[in-house]
Formats: C-alpha cells, structure tokens, sequence
C-alpha cells in the first residue's frame, strides 16, 4: 500500500507554479485558492468548497454564462479566422457595440486585451495630436505593455524614468488635498492639470491628451469633486488634447444607469477603451472613437490584429450584449448596486474602521481606516479581512494608494440572496478584526 500524499493538490501545484512562472508572478491570499469550476456568481474548489465571488468582473454576465458558452461553441464549429475576410460577426457586433456611445464615437477597432487597445489609442491620440505629452493620475494603472507601463504611475517602474508622461493627484473628494476647502477641490484638482500642460510645453514636448478610468477605480472608486470631470476635459481639449477614457474596469453597465461610466458626467472622449468584461473570459476588447481618428490613423498605420475580432470573438462579444439586455442586467446593477451599498452603509454605522463607502452599481470601495478623525489607512485590517472573508467562502479584494480599501466588484448576476450572503460574512469579519484592533 502507498503511503498517503504529503502535500495537499494546493500545495503541489504552488510549487510547480513557482517552479515554473516564479516566485514573483502574483496570488491572491495568504493560501492560494486551488479553483476548478465556476458558475453564475459562484466558484468552486478542487475540494468541492463553494465561494460567493464578489470580485471578479472578467465574467461579467456570470461564470460559463450557457449563451457565451454555446455562442462560442457554435461559432469555431463553424469558421474561426481574422479580420482580412468578410464576416458579417464583426460588422452586426461593432455596429451594436458603437450604437451604446455616444453618435460621435461611431467607429471601432478590436484587440485581444485592454493593454492593447490602450496602446491603440496613445497611438491615435500621439498621430491625432503630433503630441507626445499624456497626462494620467498619480496612481495609474492602464495595461502592461511597454507603452502603457510608462503610463502606470500606480505600479509600473517605467513610469518613474519617462520624460512624456505626468501626473496629476488622484481626485479624492474624501481625503482631498490639505489647505483646500471641499467646493475649492474641482478646480485646485484641474490646476494640476494646468501645470503639467505648461510643463510639457516648457520642456518642449508636445502635448496629446490625457487618459483616465472615469471611475477611477484602481485609484479606489473615487467620488471625485463635482464639476471635475467636465472641467479637465474642456480643459484638455482646449490645450489641444484629446481625452482617453479607459472602460476596461468600468465599462458594459457595471455603474448601472448607464452603459459607460464616462456617461455619468456632461463629457464625451474622443477615444474609449474596452476590455475585461468585454469577451466574458474570451480575449476581447477594444477601442471605440471618432470616425475621424480612426480613419485618419489606420490611412498612416495599418492596424491588423491576428485574434482581434475574429467570428469566434465577436459571437461571444454579441453573446455578452444579449445577456446583458435579454436578462437586465443593468437594471440589476441599480436595484442590487443600491441594496448592497444600504447594507455596507449600515455596516459603517457599526464600525469605525469603514471610513467612507463609495458605490456605483455594482461596483463598491469600502475605505478602511484605523481612526476615522485622521483617516489613517488600515492596510493590515485590510489584508487580515480578505483573508477571513476567504476562508468564510466568500471573495474580495483591495485597492487604492495605500491598499487599504476593499474592492467589490461581482459578477453582474449577482441578487439580493448574494448580496446577503456578502454582508453577513463582512459584518462577522469586520467584528473579528475591530476587536483585534482595540485589543492590539
């Protein structure tokens, strides 16, 4: 008889990973998770454990949605090849994407990931422009490419050595900038802008335009001053830039009134990137912009992209839009978006560690701090929390400057049932970890 294994499944396959992809390729967790199944909001592990999954937003419209499922099925049993044939799946699918924005952005172009379709566009707006100044928040994350790296001011070293790229401070209505009065915050925010402009211009470097989640969601879901938004945009457009708006995390009626978080302010970009929830798990994103852009850029570069938009991504693309639409999806985000954030609401009437709760559809920050009167991040609490919602089956995350707000982000099927599930489970945790907080 063999002796028993010495290491669980888990286990075995952490080591291999590190053997393999090394030791440095990120996991979410203190013990990895060892995943093997999904479906709807839930997931599943090797051991038969099941998870609520409140963070991922790459299956949008639910893990192994069937209309994805069979869409993708039925597509590469039949054809699967690029975009050099016609096809009508990439014509009926852009078209339908398109016909959600705004009349101006009328055409498209399709990628395999957000972080190309990010480069895309600094490309366009770097041609549009004859510019090569680009403006970002201080905490940016757009992709990973070595383009969109030099724009990563959150995480990516190239951005600390590039001489075309500034930054301004992340718009933070709730801790805002010290010195400056709440209804002066719009416009003190917009003067940093301002100063990078004229930065480029002293420097001698052309200025192209600005690019930014419209949520702010990397930077930590931000409720950005009122009047913000409109006021960089006239501003960049006015210096003779372009506005990049980045939907990759935000985007396909996760805020929930709207298809697109930019539409929640008076503003329209010139360039809007997709990706993530865009192929329900299948590589699909993309850039949707001006007729004029697009046309003027692909007559000086030819753009040609192997796996972006072939039949087989784009009836998985159409799939997405059907799910979304046939089963109200966004009507879903509004009516559970609202009972979720009532309930993390109450929460923060209970404990001082939740400083601010930020909410649009289904999307949710809770900010911790360890004293709500300085607002001192609570970076260990944070972590310690997301672990113990893990083993409690439950899945979320953390975000923001000082890692120390937590990031719920489901699945957009996610139901009141769920959303109980979710703050029962927060509301165990977070007395676990404001005890261990008093008591040290």
């Amino acid at each position: 008889m063999q002796n028993a294994p010495t290491h669980t499944p888990a286990q075995d396959l952490l080591a291999r990973r590190i053997n393999v992809l090394g030791p440095h390729t990120p996991l979410f967790y203190d013990e990895p998770l060892h995943l093997v199944r999904g479906e709807g909001v839930w997931l599943y592990d090797h051991s038969g454990k099941r998870y609520l999954d409140v963070y991922n937003n790459v299956p949008h419209v639910g893990h192994c949605n069937p209309r994805v499922v069979e869409a993708m099925h039925r597509q590469a049993s039949t054809l699967n090849v690029h975009t050099r044939y016609l096809h009508n799946n990439i014509i009926d699918y852009t078209e339908r994407l398109s016909a959600t924005f705004a009349d101006s952005l009328s055409m498209a172009m399709l990628t395999c990931t957000g972080s190309e379709a990010n480069e895309l566009a600094l490309r366009m707006a770097r041609h549009h422009t004859g510019g090569q100044g680009i403006i970002v928040t201080d905490f940016a994350y757009h992709g990973n490419t070595e383009a969109v790296a030099e724009i990563g001011t959150g995480f990516m070293p190239e951005s600390r050595h590039t001489k075309r790229v500034k930054a301004f401070a992340i718009p933070d209505s709730y801790r805002g900038i010290e010195g400056v009065a709440e209804e002066q915050l719009a416009d003190a925010y917009v003067a940093q802008i301002a100063r990078a402009i004229d930065e480029f211009a002293a420097e001698g470097i052309p200025f192209a335009g600005m690019l930014v989640c419209p949520d702010f969601a990397n930077e930590g879901l931000l409720n950005i001053p009122a009047g913000f938004m409109e006021k960089a945009t006239a501003l960049v457009h006015k210096a003779g830039g372009l506005l990049i708006a980045d939907e990759v995390q935000a985007g396909f009626g996760r805020t929930g009134k709207h298809w697109w978080a930019h539409q929640w302010y008076d503003i329209t970009p010139d360039i809007v990137t997709l990706g993530k929830p865009m192929g329900n798990g299948h590589p699909l994103a993309g850039v949707v912009a001006r007729g004029d852009l697009i046309n003027a850029f692909t007559e000086h570069s030819m753009y040609f992209n192997t796996f972006g938009g072939t039949p087989v991504s784009c009836a998985v693309g159409m799939a997405v839009l059907d799910a979304l639409e046939q089963d109200n999806l966004l009507e879903n985000a509004v009516s559970t978006g609202d009972y979720v954030a009532a309930g993390l609401r109450q929460l923060q009437t209970k404990y001082p560690l939740i400083g601010e709760v930020r909410d649009r559809g289904l999307f949710f920050a809770v900010e911790l701090v360890t004293d709500p009167v300085t607002k001192t991040p609570a970076k260990k609490q944070a972590r310690r929390i997301i672990n113990l919602m893990k083993e409690q089956s439950v899945l979320i995350s953390t975000i923001g400057v000082h890692d120390a707000i937590l990031k719920l982000r489901p699945p957009m099927p996610f139901q009141p049932e769920h959303a109980d599930v979710l703050l029962h489970t927060l509301d165990k945790v977070l007395q676990q970890v404001s005890e261990e907080l008093v008591h040290g």
